[in-house]
C-alpha cells in the first residue's frame, strides 16, 4: 500500500500535479459536524480506481476535511490482465498487439489466424528484398555478371527506406487503434493530408541527393503513418456501405474502381513527365505537384462530405441534443451528417467538455469533503458526476467523471446536461440549485430527445460513445468507518 498523503495534499499522476485555481462563484457547503455536536468519524467517500490497478480513496477524516489515501491492487478493470498474469510478455504489448477487450471482442479463431499470419508476412517482405535488389540490378545498378556490391547496397538503402516507414503503420495500428470506429471521415481525411506532407520530403530529394535516404525515410514515415490511418478508416466506411453484409463484394468493387483511377492516373502523370516544361524545371514540376495536390484534397474532402452514417459519435451525438436543448427537435442522420464538421477537433467544440476526470480536478482547491457529499447526492441517480471549471470570463469548462456501471447512455446524458447548461448559464452565485435544474430538465427532457431520435431515424443500438477507462469511480458506504 502507497503512503497516505497529508490532508490537503495533491494526488499526483506521472508526477504532474492538478493545478486549478479557486472558483469564486461556488458556496461553500455548511459543515456537517458543526452545531455543537458530536463530530462525526472518519469515513470514506469514494474510490477512483485506474487501469494500472491504483485505487485512490477520498475520506472525510471526521472534521469536513479530505483525505487521500493510495493503494495498488491488481487491477481488475481488463479482463485480459487476469488472463495474462502469469504471462512472460508484458501487459504494455498485449495492449499493443491485441483489440481492445480480448478475447471477448473478437471471434474465437482471432488469434490462431494472426499467429499464423505473422510468419506468413515476414517471408513475404524477404522476398520483397530479394526481388528489390534484382529490380535495381536490372535497371544498371550493378550486374549479375561483374560486382553486385552496388545493387546490394542500394537494396539495402532502398528497404531500409522501407521499413524505417514501417514504423509509422505499427506505431498507429498499436497505440490509435479504438479511434477509427468514432470518426472515420475524420481520420481517412488527415491520413491523406498526412500523406502529402510525405510527399513534400520525397519531392525534395532532388535538390539534396546526399540526403536521400532520411529525406526519401521521412516521406516514407509520413506515408505510413497516412496508410495507418487511412486502411482502417476506410474499412469502417466499407462495412457502413456494406448494409446487406456483403461487405467481400464491395471490397471487390472498390477495388475495381481503385485499380481503374490507377491505371487512368499513372497514364496521365506519364504524360505530363513527357511534357518539355517539367522535363526540364524542377519549379515546374513541384507547382504541377503542387496544384494536382491541392485539387486532390479538395476531392476528397467532397467525396468524405456525402458520406451519410446513423451511427452516433461525439460529433454527432452534440448536433442532436443542441438541436434538441435549443429547439426541442433531432435532426435527421442526412442532416445532422450535413452538418458535421470532418476536420474539427472535439477540444474546439462549444461547450467545451472533459471526459473522465479526477474527482480531485472536479474539486478545484476546496478541501471540503461536504462538497463530495453534495455531489454524490446530487448524481446518486446518474451513471456519471458533472462539474465545471471556470477562469475569469471564459466559457466553462465541463468535467465529467463516470462511475462503474456507466454506458454510452451515460455518456449521452451528460451531453445533454452540459448543453442544457451552456444554454442556461448561472445567474446567480449558488452553483448547486442550478445543477438540481439541469437535472430536472434531464430527467424531464431526455426521454422525450430518445422519442425524437428514434422518430428520426436514429438507431440507440448504434450510440459508440465510449466511456473513459479511466479513471473509474466506486461509490462507498457514505456510512461506514475507515
Amino acid at each position: 500500500m502507497l503512503s497516505t498523503p497529508a490532508a490537503g495534499g495533491r494526488f499526483r499522476r506521472g508526477g504532474l500535479p492538478w493545478r486549478l485555481r479557486p472558483r469564486s462563484c461556488l458556496a461553500s457547503p455548511p459543515s456537517s459536524s458543526g452545531g455543537g455536536g458530536e463530530p462525526e468519524k472518519a469515513r470514506p467517500l469514494l474510490a477512483e480506481r485506474y487501469r494500472d490497478g491504483v485505487v485512490k480513496r477520498y475520506i472525510s477524516d471526521g472534521n469536513s476535511k479530505l483525505q487521500f489515501r493510495l493503494e495498488k491492487h491488481e487491477s481488475p478493470v481488463n479482463a485480459v490482465e487476469d488472463e495474462n498474469a502469469d504471462s512472460l510478455i508484458p501487459q504494455a504489448i498485449w495492449d499493443f498487439v491485441l483489440p481492445a477487450g480480448f478475447p471477448g471482442s473478437v471471434s474465437v479463431d482471432y488469434l490462431e489466424y494472426m499467429l499464423l499470419q505473422f510468419p506468413t508476412n515476414v517471408t513475404g517482405w524477404i522476398c520483397h528484398v530479394l526481388v528489390t535488389s534484382s529490380l535495381l540490378k536490372a535497371v544498371g545498378v550493378g550486374s549479375f555478371t561483374g560486382t553486385s556490391a552496388a545493387a546490394s547496397a542500394a537494396a539495402i538503402r532502398w528497404v531500409s527506406k522501407d521499413g524505417i516507414g514501417a514504423f509509422g503503420r505499427l506505431l498507429i495500428g498499436g497505440r490509435f487503434g479504438a479511434l477509427f470506429d468514432d470518426d472515420p471521415k475524420k481520420w481517412r481525411m488527415y491520413a491523406d493530408i498526412i500523406g502529402s506532407a510525405g510527399s513534400i520530403f520525397e519531392l525534395m530529394t532532388p535538390l539534396y541527393p546526399g540526403y536521400f535516404l532520411p529525406l526519401a525515410s521521412l516521406g516514407n514515415l509520413a506515408k505510413a503513418i497516412a496508410r495507418g490511418f487511412k486502411d482502417p478508416s476506410f474499412r469502417v466506411i466499407q462495412n457502413h456501405f456494406a448494409e446487406s453484409g456483403n461487405l467481400g463484394e464491395v471490397a471487390a468493387k472498390e477495388e475495381v474502381w481503385e485499380v481503374g483511377a490507377q491505371l487512368l492516373g499513372l497514364s496521365t502523370g506519364v504524360l505530363i513527365m513527357d511534357t518539355a516544361g517539367v522535363k526540364s524545371s524542377y519549379l515546374t514540376l513541384a507547382l504541377t505537384w503542387l496544384s494536382v495536390r491541392l485539387l486532390h484534397l479538395w476531392l476528397r474532402y467532397q467525396s468524405l462530405s456525402v458520406l451519410k452514417f446513423r451511427t452516433i459519435n461525439l460529433k454527432r451525438g452534440r448536433i442532436l441534443v443542441r438541436s434538441h436543448v435549443a429547439q426541442h427537435t433531432v435532426p435527421g442522420y442526412v442532416a445532422c451528417n450535413e452538418e458535421e464538421s470532418i476536420l474539427t477537433w472535439e477540444r474546439f467544440l462549444r461547450p467545451q467538455i472533459s471526459f473522465g476526470v479526477p474527482m480531485e480536478r472536479m474539486l478545484g482547491g476546496d478541501e471540503s469533503s461536504d462538497m463530495v457529499d453534495r455531489l454524490l447526492k446530487l448524481y446518486k441517480n446518474e451513471r456519471y458526476i458533472l462539474f465545471f471549471e471556470q477562469f475569469g470570463s471564459r466559457e466553462p469548462t465541463f468535467l465529467v467523471t463516470f462511475k462503474e456501471s456507466a454506458t454510452s447512455m451515460s455518456v449521452l446524458r451528460s451531453l445533454w446536461q452540459a448543453h442544457w447548461l451552456h444554454k442556461n448559464q448561472l445567474r446567480q452565485e449558488e452553483v448547486f440549485p442550478w445543477l438540481e435544474e439541469s437535472l430536472v430538465a434531464l430527467e424531464n427532457g431526455f426521454t422525450d430527445f430518445l422519442e425524437q431520435m428514434c422518430s428520426a431515424g436514429w438507431d440507440q443500438n448504434l450510440i459508440i460513445l465510449k466511456v473513459p477507462k479511466e479513471p473509474v469511480l466506486v461509490l462507498e458506504h457514505l456510512d461506514q468507518e475507515v
